[in-house]
C-alpha cells in the first residue's frame, strides 16, 4: 500500500528543515475569553514565543477534532492524555510561531453556557456555530498585537480539519495565508461513517443509513436511534450532522487560493490511507497553488509514533518527522 504522497512540481513549497529550538529564550501563556459564533463565550489560550516582545511574529488557531474535545486535544470520553494540540502549539512557539487553541463549545472550561432541552441545543451545537467559532478564533488572533495580521494560518485535526476547510471558504478574501490538515478525511463524512461502521460493527450499517437519511431530510436525528449508535449520532446533534454529512472536503480546498499541508499517520485507524484521503491530495495536485501533502509510516491518527499493531498511538511525542515537517513548513510559509 502506499504510504506516502507527495506534491511536487510548482505547486510543491521546497521548505527547509526545523531547527530543533530556533527561540531557545521561553514561551509566554495568555488565557483568553471571547465571544464564539451566537455570542456564546469560548475559553482559550494563547501561546507566544518570548521573541514576540521584540517584534511581531505569525499566528496560527489550532483546531481539535471530533467530540468532546479540550483546547489541549484531550477527549473527554478517553482516560488518556493525548495532549495532541498542546504539544503543537508548544512546538510552533519554540519556532516563532504564536499559536491560539480553544475549548470547543460545551467542552471544559468553554460548557458554561450549554443550554438545556433538545431544541436549545440542536442550535447551540449546529455546524455552522462551529464553522463561526473558528473564524471567531482567528478573529481573535488578529486582535493581539504580537501577531502578523498577514501571516496567520489554521491547522485543524481530523474534523477539525473540515470546520477549517469550511471557515477558510467562508472568509473569502479575509481568510489566513495558510491552511494545515492534520488527519483529515478528504471524502464527505457520510462516506466516512459508512466505512467505519461496516468495519467496525457490520451489523449496524442497515441502522446507520436510515439514521443518516432520516437526518439529511429532517435535520433531526431520530429518536428511536438505537443506543449503540447514539455515541455516534447524539440526539441533539441533527442540525450539525446534517450540515457536515455531505461536506466535500476534496471540493472546497480545490476552491482556496492559500497555501495547504496535508500532514497524515500511515497507522491511522480512523480515517484511513489512502482510500480516505486520496481525494483530498488528488484535489491539492489539480489546483495549481502552494500545496503539500505527506503520509508518514508508523504514524497514528493522532500523529504519534505507533510501535505494534495494536498500539493506537493516543500518548507520548508528536512523531518527529510529522513534527519537523510541520514546523519547518510553517516556518517557511508565514516567514518566521
Amino acid at each position: 500500500m502506499k504510504r506516502r504522497a507527495l506534491l511536487t512540481g510548482a505547486a510543491a513549497l521546497a521548505a527547509p528543515a526545523a531547527a530543533a529550538q530556533k527561540y531557545p529564550m521561553g514561551t509566554k501563556q495568555r488565557l483568553l475569553r471571547f465571544p464564539g459564533a451566537g455570542g456564546v463565550e469560548l475559553h482559550g489560550t494563547l501561546l507566544l514565543p518570548l521573541a514576540s516582545e521584540l517584534q511581531r511574529v505569525p499566528g496560527v488557531v489550532l483546531i481539535g477534532g471530533s467530540g468532546p474535545t479540550d483546547r489541549d486535544g484531550n477527549n473527554s470520553l478517553l482516560p488518556l492524555r493525548i495532549d495532541l494540540l498542546k504539544l503543537i502549539a508548544e512546538l510552533l512557539a519554540r519556532n516563532g510561531i504564536a499559536s491560539l487553541r480553544y475549548d470547543k463549545r460545551g467542552v471544559a472550561a468553554s460548557a458554561k453556557q450549554s443550554p438545556a432541552g433538545l431544541d436549545a441545543q440542536e442550535r447551540y451545537y449546529a455546524w455552522d456555530n462551529y464553522v463561526g467559532d473558528v473564524m471567531a478564533a482567528h478573529a481573535e488572533l488578529l486582535r493581539h498585537d504580537e501577531i502578523k495580521p498577514y501571516a496567520t494560518a489554521l491547522l485543524g485535526h481530523s474534523e477539525g480539519g473540515l470546520l477549517a476547510l469550511a471557515a477558510a471558504a467562508a472568509m473569502g478574501k479575509r481568510a489566513p495565508y495558510a491552511l494545515v490538515l492534520a488527519g483529515t478525511p478528504g471524502r464527505p463524512l457520510i462516506d466516512i461513517v459508512r466505512a467505519q461502521v461496516s468495519r467496525t460493527g457490520p451489523q449496524y450499517s442497515a441502522a446507520s443509513e436510515r439514521i443518516m437519511k432520516a437526518i439529511l431530510d429532517t435535520g433531526h436525528v431520530p429518536a428511536d436511534t438505537p443506543a449503540e449508535l447514539q455515541l455516534i449520532f447524539p440526539p441533539y446533534a441533527g442540525p450539525f450532522f446534517r450540515g457536515i454529512l455531505t461536506f466535500d472536503p476534496a471540493q472546497t480546498v480545490a476552491t482556496l487560493d492559500i497555501a495547504c499541508l496535508l500532514l497524515h499517520g500511515g497507522a491511522d485507524a480512523q480515517v484511513v490511507p489512502m482510500d480516505d484521503i486520496q481525494p483530498l491530495i488528488d484535489a491539492l495536485a489539480r489546483r495549481g497553488k502552494p500545496g503539500e501533502a505527506i503520509v508518514f509510516p508508523a504514524v497514528s491518527h493522532n500523529l504519534k509514533p505507533v510501535t505494534s499493531a495494536i498500539d493506537p498511538g493516543f500518548v507520548g511525542p508528536l512523531a518527529p518527522a510529522v513534527a519537523d515537517k510541520l514546523a519547518s513548513w510553517l516556518r517557511f510559509v508565514l516567514g518566521a
